[in-house]
């Protein structure tokens, strides 16, 4: 399986993907990844989630999500 059926099928069973999933499952490339998809004519949706890391300072990360199948 390569990596970006790795990451649609990882969508298609938690409705989205994180850059900290795809490092989960050995993606260290995430948004290139993406960008490939993309040219094989997925669409994405991207949700910025704000949190706080460990230290209780303010931080973010991208949900990605297929709004179209390419």
């Amino acid at each position: 399986m390569t990596q970006k059926e790795i990451i649609v099928k990882f969508i298609h069973e938690h409705g989205c993907i994180t850059s900290q999933d795809a490092f989960r499952l050995g993606i260290t490339q995430l948004g290139t990844r993406i960008y490939e998809l993309k040219d094989q004519g997925y669409i994405f949706g991207k949700r910025r989630v704000k949190t706080k890391n460990q230290y209780g300072k303010p931080t973010h990360y991208d949900e990605y999500m297929i709004l179209k199948e390419g």
